[in-house]
């Protein structure tokens, strides 16, 4: 409810009324007058309401009147009346119905009752409602007021005083604030005050308004009262205390200050009156010195006094603070003076409260600045600002030097100490050790034995003063130990706080205006203004060096960890500072001091040491002792958390590390994370330190760089407690971090972080030389890392960076080296993986730059590097292989960068890289690096280290020629281009184009590069991949051969495949014959491979089999060829020359190729090649004509059609094959160069050895003369319009030596039948089909061939005779191969029987077709035909096998069969003459032989035999006898003897009894008798000649018949009893029996072909016959039996002659 409301009002006029009511009531016995006034007073408040509608106007104008009564109350000084009259004289003012002059009465009514003493408590109350509630009270009246409050505060009574400082000090207050709002009001009024004439009065205030004047008096009053002066308008005053006075001078100028600085005349009492005050009352102190005695000076020194010192410098700080811009010169001295109460030689006290007011200054950085600019930065002028900061750091190194009484070089010493002091007190006795001897957990400070505890003093940021706040203590407090430490130590941090944030505000602002600037003008250049940076320039150096001093002593004797942490805080800001600043040598201060306090004490990091002597001279102290042993009373209080390794090259003994290390490095990690960008050159300190820390800690790098506690490797293992186990992981990650945050760094700054850890790692190089040491990898990890980060800018540090990883990766140190190249891999790695803008397709060159050092690892020869580089390359190509793009060389480069001399795995691991580039990559990669890839594979093929890798290659080979083929087109098209752009730059140079192959077009030239490869792996030294390449090699060419362009084809042949067979042939007869031991462990070798000459002969046989196929293949596109006939000669000398090479496995290979190349015959194309041309075209197989797909051996129909089709069809001329005559032509000249080579061979190979021959002379084997043999037969087609007598006389040589060639009897059990089988080996059966394509060809050939029957007949006759002769080759002894000894090195004869019979067969069948040829018959081949048979027939039972003479038999049966019609035939021509006597000859020998029969055979073989006899007589008896007037006279007598002598048979004597009816080969006898008798009683007979023989026989053959049984009979008759001998009785019944036969024939012919005499003899045979039957012998019986039956005929009756005649 406000004082003006209606109802506060009426309130007020009850209340008044109430009052006087009482007052009356009071006063009504004692004071009468005073009862009075009130009634009146009562009259008057109600006439006043009565008449007035303002009320409290109305009352204010009357108030003296309304107040009279209650000014008469207190008048009566009666304690009740007193108190109730005040009471309602408060309520009055409280409603402002207060006039001037009423206030005026009332003032002088109190100070009355103030005189007297009474009320006081009430009188200060109504004094202050008066003044506070209204502006009435003025000049004097206001001035008396005042006194009036002060003369209360020095009453007896300690409330009324205390109550009466409390309401002088708001009273002053009142009159100040009265001042400022009459300020307020006048604002906007300008006024011209009048010039005031120089300072002559003092008192010139005719110019202020009211309150300002009050003011002005007031103040200027307290001024003379501090200084004991008399007051000028304080009037009344009695006493006064200084310090009552300095507190309230203080609180008018903290509260008012815009008062002196608007006002002149205010300001004017500051410096005329107050300054000079304030230094006056401070010279006690200033002059005053502890522990000087008082005798040293004249006069004796006024002591300093606590309270008026305490409030001289509050005093001080406030005019600082407020009006430091109008005191500048005053403020030098204040400051100065502050600083000197620092000194150690004042009290404690003052220095307690000088460091406490110098606090108040460190929070105020804006003032600080002031300083700086105002004196620092003049010249001739107090260094102000560094002076505090340095008072600062001295005054908290002296704390630290115990006073010693007397020792004044103690105390003067710095800081630092020297050796001998600093052991001294680190030793003190058990005083100092004591104190701490038990670490407490209270935060200290503690340095040489001196411990100062530290406490909580101000919140941060506020300068909360102890000392400074004690107005009421008179003398000086005790100040507890630490407490003048702990307040410098908050004035130090909150010093470098307010600073460091004021400077970096303003940099940051400008940072701000500078951007802003260079958005709107983007083309000038932003000026800042120097003026500012001058300034924070002025003020880091001016205080950088104290700081520096201080903060690193604290920082050592610091045992709290959250000091620790504010002064290393405080260290960072200000080295961030200066960095910022560009101000280098006080950041590299700070950061040493950092680095420094993160090692262990005394800990030789030589950049360290450097950099801490470039230091200011000032004397700082860092950490002195070693620290040998760790127990708390050791001078180092810190827990200890780990123990390692120091980084030297020298071994020594353990460091250890201490939480507080920890909590630096922990500073120096966030320094460098924080604030990377201004480190600049200091990165080297930075990173040397975390080097060695991260040593001491053995933290080891891991994946990407990022360290990861590991084990130390040698020396006594590094121990951590577990307090820094856990920090460690914390640590790394900070660590990582602080490298990953390099990514925001501007690039010089990046260089200065990497040229730091690069230098960093020369000098961890430097160490790891010549020992094997674990070596520092901090700087390669942390290189690695931050280039990992910085992929975005990589091009600007990739130099560096990989140069100098390459130096590492050449170090000898492995674990040095494995580092480096695992860093520099990671990054080529992550570098081409990155998403580059624009991205690395379209950026080749940086593409190439990271690529580069990849290449340059090849460079160095450590196997390990090699092996990173390559398992890099292989995961490369696993993520990045498709977008390699230009890069592929390189990668290419890197992966054939193999040598020999380099272990297995590295080459392994580079061949899976080569695979996975053949297996993925090949389409992905530009078309000039398929070279590249086909040379790399060719390396691999050839390295000698891994056979398996050699033989892979070989297919990655295979697999590269078939990607050639299937992308052929794509392929040619974009080597074309870079074909034509590369010549146009070389014509631009006038260079020519120089590349391998060149006259080829470049895809072609691909292919040459292939298969030169290939070839160069051919004659590898291993005999696996010489196999392989070679296979490879002719599959390429056969597969994809058709790509190559028609002139190509002339360099494969003459450089790729003729120059390989050349190579091949100069190795193979040069290579060793040794034998090879087994290969190397459990490999067994085959005995076939054993020499390095056998194994050699594996790959000519390869090779000479695929070039022979290629020619077989790809004739047609070769014969287009101009030098065909060239190369075809050429390659039947290396088939040649491979045949007669002294190695079976060669020789018959190179028969097999001669076969193939003759195999398929066309002036056509080839097939394969027709369907090839087709299916590339996209012709559909129904095209290709079904003629041009014949088989080999006959030549191919020529099909224009289908060439004329495929023209059509493709719109390309294709080259017709040549008109026939010439192809036909050329291909004769072609046969017969071949054919010419067949001879050679054959008689080289054929020929017996001349003179005796050694044991192991060379003789070819069976299976290669059988090839040779056949391939006779496909040649003779071709070339059989001109095979001449003379080629045949050649071939059967050849055919006659390869028979005749035996075998090596460890080979015959392989080739030869067991002896009894009757087979052909494949020679023989070959030999006779060559002879039998001949025959055939005759046969079908004209006329002028079949000159050659007989010379085929001759051939196969000499064959035939091998059956009894074999055939000698040279003057080799063969044994037969029942006696060779088996794996001897004998020679074995063949058996030749089954193969003379089979000649004999083909003789026979050939004769059988030929008999009546000119030829045949002209050159008597059946006479040689008997000729020859008669050597088996007249052996017979000699025959070395029984087959040949039956065989002769028959084949002679057979030729005579066809052969005597023409015989007889061509009679007269007499060309059969000479044959005769040779056939007679043939009988005579066959049927008598001289031969006996073996005694095992048994008597149906006998029979057989005999039956074959006989068919031989019947032949005679049915071919030739009855012919006999055809045949000459002398032959037919000949037979005549023959038969005779076959009938009556004379047997040898040697059958046993049993047999002798069998052997005695009766049936031939009677045959023969027969045949005799037969031919006699021919009727046929042309001339008696003939007949008189065979009577003559007859006759000849009865008579002797008769004498032969009568000289039986006569011998029975002798013998008697006793039998006759064996041969008689044979005898005897042979004679009986050719009897029975003769008297069968005569009855068998025509009675009138037997001669008269003739019967007379056999009649008289008769009774000789009758004779017989006496004898005893019942064989004899039998055969007599039968010889008399027939005799019945003739007994019949005589016929009478008549008839006879008659008929």
């Amino acid at each position: 409810m406000s004082t003006s409301s209606p109802e506060a009002v009426k309130k007020l006029l009850e209340n008044m009324q109430t009052d006087l009511r009482s007052l009356s009531m009071e006063c009504k016995k004692k004071f009468p007058p005073v009862k009075e006034a009130a009634e009146s007073g009562i009259v008057k408040i109600k006439t006043i309401a009565a008449r007035n509608t303002d009320i409290l106007a109305a009352l204010k104008e009357n108030s003296s009147e309304v107040v009279q009564p209650f000014l008469m109350g207190c008048g009566t000084k009666e304690p009740k009346i007193t108190q109730l009259c005040l009471a309602a004289i408060q309520r009055l003012m409280s409603h402002e119905v207060v006039s001037e002059a009423a206030a005026g009465n009332i003032i002088n009514m109190l100070w009355q009752l103030m005189e007297n003493g009474l009320e006081e408590l009430k009188l200060l109350q109504t004094v202050l409602v008066l003044l506070t509630t209204n502006t009435v009270v003025h000049d004097e009246v206001l001035s008396k007021a005042i006194v009036l409050c002060f003369r209360l505060h020095f009453t007896k009574d300690n409330i009324t005083n205390n109550t009466a400082a409390a309401t002088v000090r708001q009273v002053v207050t009142v009159v100040f604030e009265r001042m400022v709002a009459e300020d307020e009001r006048f604002k906007g009024i300008v006024e011209h005050p009048p010039p005031v004439q120089g300072n002559t009065n003092r008192r010139s205030v005719s110019t202020l308004r009211p309150s300002a004047k009050d003011a002005y008096m007031l103040f200027q009053d307290l001024c003379q009262l501090v200084n004991a002066d008399a007051p000028y308008w304080l009037v009344g005053m009695t006493e006064m205390t200084r310090t009552f006075g300095l507190e309230l001078l203080e609180s008018v100028l903290n509260d008012f200050p815009g008062v002196f600085l608007q006002h002149q005349e205010f300001s004017f009492l500051l410096k005329e009156r107050v300054c000079p005050l304030v230094i006056k009352l401070f010279s006690p102190n200033i002059k005053f010195r502890q522990g000087s005695s008082s005798a040293a000076s004249p006069a004796p020194v006024e002591k300093p006094y606590f309270p008026i010192c305490m409030r001289l410098l509050r005093v001080v700080s406030v005019l600082i603070k407020h009006f430091y811009s109008l005191l500048v010169t005053e403020c030098e001295i204040f400051l100065s003076l502050l600083v000197k109460f620092l000194d150690g030689e004042k009290p404690q006290w003052l220095r307690a409260v000088a460091v406490e007011s110098v606090h108040r200054l460190c929070v105020q950085p804006h003032l600080l600045r002031s300083f700086c600019q105002s004196y620092d930065m003049k010249q001739h002028s107090t260094k102000v600002f560094r002076d505090i900061v340095n008072a600062l750091g001295s005054f908290i190194q002296s704390l630290f030097i115990v006073p010693n009484a007397g020792n004044t070089a103690a105390v003067n010493a710095p800081a630092g100490g020297s050796g001998s002091g600093a052991q001294g007190a680190a030793q003190g006795g058990p005083g100092t050790g004591g104190v701490s001897g038990n670490l407490t957990t209270q935060a200290a400070f503690e340095y040489r034995g001196t411990w100062i505890p530290l406490m909580t003093v101000s919140v941060q940021g506020s300068a909360k003063a102890t000392y400074l706040e004690m107005l009421d203590k008179v003398e000086p407090p005790s100040i507890p130990e630490g407490y003048a430490m702990s307040v410098a130590f908050s004035a130090l941090l909150d010093l470098v706080r307010g600073i460091t944030s004021m400077i970096e505000r303003e940099l940051a602002a400008e940072e701000e205006a500078a951007a802003e600037f260079r958005e709107t003008h983007p083309d000038e250049e932003w000026q800042p203004q120097p003026g500012a940076h001058l300034v924070w320039e002025e003020m880091v150096s001016a205080c950088w060096c104290g700081l520096l001093a201080a903060l690193s002593l604290l920082l050592d004797a610091s045992t709290d960890e959250t000091a620790t942490e504010n002064i290393l805080k405080a260290e960072l800001t200000m080295a961030s500072l200066c960095g910022r600043l560009g101000l280098v040598t006080p950041r590299d201060a700070f950061i040493t001091a950092i680095c420094k306090a993160s090692l262990p004490p005394h800990y030789a990091l030589t950049v360290l040491s450097s950099n801490a002597a470039n230091l200011s001279s000032k004397a700082y102290s860092i950490q002195g002792q070693s620290v040998q042993i760790i127990s708390p009373s050791s001078e180092s209080h810190q827990q200890v958390v780990a123990v390692g390794q120091p980084l030297t090259s020298q071994p020594q003994g353990t460091v250890v590390l201490t939480a507080k290390n920890i909590q630096c490095m922990r500073t120096l990690l966030n320094l460098a994370h924080c604030h990377g960008a201004v480190l600049g050159t200091s990165w080297q300190l930075v990173l040397a330190t975390l080097q060695h820390l991260v040593w001491i800690l053995g933290l080891k790098p891991g994946v990407g760089g990022a360290l990861k506690p590991g084990r130390a490797v040698e020396g006594p293992s590094t121990v951590l407690t577990t307090a820094v186990m856990t920090d460690l992981p914390v640590i790394s990650n900070i660590l990582s971090r602080l490298f990953e945050s390099s990514q925001y760094l501007d690039d010089v700054s990046l260089h200065h972080l990497i040229n730091a850890l690069c230098s960093l790692s020369l000098e961890a190089m430097e160490m790891a030389y010549g020992n094997n040491k674990e070596p520092s990898l901090f700087a390669v990890a942390k290189l690695l890392e931050t280039g990992l980060v910085n992929m975005d800018r990589i091009e600007i540090l990739w130099r560096p960076l990989t140069g100098h990883l390459l130096e590492v990766c050449q170090h000898p140190n492995s674990r040095m080296r494995e580092w480096g190249a695992e860093a520099l891999t990671a990054l080529i790695k992550a570098g081409l993986a990155y998403k580059h803008d624009p991205p690395l397709a379209q950026n080749q060159r940086l593409q190439l730059l990271l690529l580069n050092p990849l290449k340059e690892l090849s460079n160095v020869l450590h196997a390990d590097i090699r092996q990173k580089q390559l398992e890099s390359v292989l995961q490369i190509l696993q993520s990045q292989g498709d977008s390699l793009g230009p890069g592929w060389p390189l990668v290419l480069g890197v992966i054939g960068a193999i040598r020999n001399d380099q272990g297995e795995s590295l080459i392994r691991t580079a061949f899976q890289c080569l695979q996975l580039v053949v297996t993925d990559f090949l389409p992905t990669m530009p078309c000039t690096c398929l070279q590249i890839v086909v040379d790399v594979a060719g390396s691999f093929g050839l390295q000698n280290q891994e056979l398996n890798i050699s033989l892979t290659s070989i297919g990655l080979l295979w697999n590269i020629s078939d990607y050639f083929f299937q992308r052929g087109e794509a392929i040619t098209q974009e080597l074309g281009r870079e074909e034509e752009a590369l010549q146009k730059q070389a014509q631009e140079k006038g260079e020519t184009l120089n590349r391998p192959f060149h006259p080829a077009p470049p895809f072609d030239c691909l292919w040459l590069c292939l298969y030169a490869k290939l070839g160069e792996l051919c004659v590898d030294p291993r005999p696996a991949v010489r196999k392989s390449a070679g296979q490879t090699l002719f599959s390429t060419i056969a597969a994809h051969g058709t790509l190559l362009q028609q002139p190509t084809w002339h360099i494969v042949v003459w450089k790729v495949l003729f120059h390989l067979l050349d190579c091949v042939r100069t190795s193979s007869t040069t290579a060793d014959k040794e034998k090879i031991e087994s290969g190397g462990g459990n490999i067994l070798i085959h005995h076939s491979r054993d020499t390095a000459e056998k194994q050699w002969a594996e790959t000519w046989v390869l090779t000479l089999a695929g070039v022979a196929r290629i020619f077989n293949t790809r004739r047609y596109l070769l014969q287009q060829l101009g030098d065909f006939f060239e190369a075809w000669e050429v390659l039947l000398n290396h088939i040649q020359s491979a045949a007669l090479s002294k190695n079976n496995e060669v020789s018959l290979a190179a028969l097999k190729s001669f076969q193939e190349i003759l195999q398929i015959v066309t002036p056509v194309k080839d097939s394969d090649k027709a369907g090839d041309a087709l299916a590339a075209m996209g012709v559909p197989p129904v095209l290709i004509d079904p003629l041009s797909a014949s088989g080999p051996g006959r030549p191919l129909v020529r099909s224009d059609s289908l060439v004329e089709r495929l023209t059509r069809y493709n719109g390309a001329e294709l080259q017709a094959p040549p008109p026939g005559e010439e192809s036909a032509l050329e291909d004769s000249a072609l046969w017969w160069s071949a054919w010419n080579t067949w001879y050679r061979t054959g008689t080289d190979s054929t020929r017996p050895p001349s003179g005796p021959t050694e044991k192991f002379s060379f003789i070819p084997s069976q299976p290669f003369l059988t090839a040779l043999i056949q391939i006779f037969p496909a040649l003779y087609q071709h070339i059989k319009a001109n095979f001449s007598m003379e080629d045949l006389k050649k071939l059967g040589v050849i055919l006659h030596g390869a028979v005749s060639v035996p075998i090596s009897s460890d080979a015959s059990p392989f080739i030869l039948p067991s002896y009894t089988e009757a087979v052909l080996t494949s020679l023989q059966e070959a030999v006779l089909t060559a002879l039998d394509v001949l025959q055939k060809a005759i046969c079908v050939g004209p006329e002028n061939l079949q000159v050659m029957y007989p010379a085929i007949f001759e051939q196969l006759l000499l064959f035939v005779e091998f059956s009894c002769k074999p055939p000698q080759y040279g003057r080799m002894e063969t044994k037969h191969v029942a006696n060779a000894k088996y794996n001897q090195a004998e020679w074995v004869a063949l058996n030749y029987v089954p193969f003379a019979e089979r000649s004999l067969e083909v003789v026979v069948d050939l004769y059988h077709k030929t008999a009546c040829h000119k030829a045949v018959i002209n050159e008597k081949v059946l006479q040689n035909v008997i000729k020859t048979l008669r050597m088996p027939l007249g052996l017979k039972y000699a025959c070395p096998s029984e087959s040949t003479w039956k065989l002769a038999v028959s084949s002679l049966l057979k030729v005579l069969s066809i052969g005597l019609p023409v015989a007889r035939q061509h009679a007269s021509s007499g060309k059969f003459d000479t044959m005769w006597p040779e056939l007679a000859n043939a009988f005579e020998d066959f049927l008598f032989t001289k031969s006996t029969p073996p005694d095992n055979l048994s008597i149906q073989e006998f029979q057989k035999n005999e039956a074959v006899d006989v068919e031989v007589v019947q032949l005679i008896s049915t071919e030739i006898l009855p012919f006999a007037n055809f045949i000459p006279k002398d032959f037919v007598g000949q037979i005549m003897t023959m038969l005779n002598r076959g009938s009556i048979h004379s047997q040898s004597p040697s059958f046993t009894e049993a047999e002798i009816d069998v052997r005695m080969r009766e049936e031939f006898s009677k045959v023969c008798f027969e045949t005799l008798l037969q031919f006699s009683f021919s009727n046929k007979v042309s001339t008696p000649q003939e007949g008189y023989i065979s009577r003559m026989a007859l006759s000849v053959l009865l008579k002797r018949s008769q004498d032969v049984l009568r000289r039986y009979v006569e011998d029975e008759r002798l013998s008697g009893r006793c039998p006759l001998p064996r041969q008689q009785v044979t005898e005897i019944i042979f004679v009986l029996k050719a009897i029975s036969t003769l008297m069968d024939s005569l009855k068998k012919t025509q009675p009138e072909n037997v001669d008269g005499n003739t019967w007379a003899q056999v009649i008289a045979l008769y009774p000789t016959l009758v004779e017989c039957i006496t004898c005893s012998s019942s064989e004899v019986s039998s055969a007599l039996k039968e010889a008399l039956g027939p005799f019945k005929d003739f007994m019949q009756p005589p016929v009478s002659r008549v008839q006879n005649g008659e008929s």
